[in-house]
């Protein structure tokens, strides 16, 4: 890799890590908006600069159609969407995301298959599960937001048996990848099981806890990107999924610890489910109707009280007074 094309990986690496650290605060968020739009744009460039002597003119047309849909797309979202409906925009953000890891993982499988080494291999299985984690588990996340699907609780017996046993499937399939790496069979459980605990990770969460949710799905579409970064040999790619990934881990954190919910819970998928309190303790969440209105619904909840973060997904909620 030539030296300008390292040296904008760093300065584009410098500014993503500037650009969490501006986010971090109002005064500054938007200085850090623009770094990392500029970081992103260095990268991408630099990348199709780099790709230059093995690209094809089809390869590049490819690469046209790809960012006028992508725009196509993405900016009637941020022009369109009110501010209200951000946590559904930064869902489907994610689900597109973790979509493209996850087909870039895919597609990189049938590459590879016959000639990958067990690293690869294994970086290729990460890469697939948090991929396409984070696809299905942001796309129903953006789904009981928007009031597509319902925002109430799916719960079934047996729940946390079928989603802990499809997860542990899921992941000895990725790491069996690494050991069987032209094992087709590993591969398709591999995918058909990480598609299947996305859902299985959301269903049983209601409308209120979703902007927790969203933070661990934003942790897993940046661990993922990391993976892919192993696997295409792209350093940025590592730094910048690393970055994003310990980022919405901490977020995920310390929005479990503002809201009263278990970490582990959001983790597998179960913070949604919870009895009710002894002393009868109901939390009320509201959601975004398409008519504009806000429409409330009952959950069973025994924090006696409990707020979000984002207001077009929670209400704060306090135990009646007993004067």
């Amino acid at each position: 890799m030539s030296t300008p094309v390292n040296l904008s990986y760093l300065a584009s690496a410098a500014l993503f890590i500037l650009a969490l650290r501006w986010m971090s605060q109002v005064k500054t968020a938007r200085k850090g908006n623009w770094a990392g739009t500029a970081a992103m744009v260095i990268a991408v460039a630099a990348t199709l600069y780099a790709g230059a002597a093995t690209f094809t003119p089809g390869g590049y047309l490819w690469i046209a159609i790809a960012i006028v849909v992508g725009a196509a797309v993405g900016i009637p979202m941020a022009l369109i969407m009110p501010m209200t409906a951000v946590p559904q925009r930064t869902a489907l953000s994610h689900a597109f995301g973790g979509l493209a890891v996850g087909l870039v993982g895919i597609a990189k499988y049938h590459t590879y298959q016959g000639n990958m080494s067990a690293m690869v291999a294994g970086a290729l299985g990460a890469e697939i599960l948090l991929g396409l984690i984070t696809f299905t588990g942001s796309a129903l996340a953006f789904g009981k937001l928007q009031e597509i699907i319902s925002t109430r609780p799916v719960v079934y017996p047996g729940r946390n048996i079928v989603s802990i046993g499809t997860l542990i499937i899921a992941v000895c399939s990725a790491i069996a990848m690494g050991i069987y790496p032209d094992s087709d069979a590993v591969f398709y459980t591999l995918v058909v099981t990480s598609l299947l605990f996305g859902v299985f990770l959301i269903i049983p969460i209601g409308g209120a806890d979703m902007p927790t949710v969203i933070a661990i799905l934003n942790s897993y579409g940046g661990l993922s990107a990391c993976a892919m970064g192993f696997v295409l040999d792209n350093k940025l790619l590592i730094v910048a999924g690393a970055l994003d990934g310990t980022s919405g881990l901490i977020l995920a954190i310390l929005m479990c610890k503002a809201m009263n919910r278990s970490f582990t819970n959001v983790l597998f998928g179960a913070v949604g489910v919870v009895a009710e309190g002894a002393g009868g303790g109901k939390a009320r969440t509201a959601s975004r109707s398409s008519a504009g209105r806000w429409k409330t619904r009952r959950t069973c909840s025994p924090t006696p009280a409990w707020s979000s973060s984002s207001p077009a997904t929670a209400l704060r909620c306090r135990r009646p007074s007993t004067r």
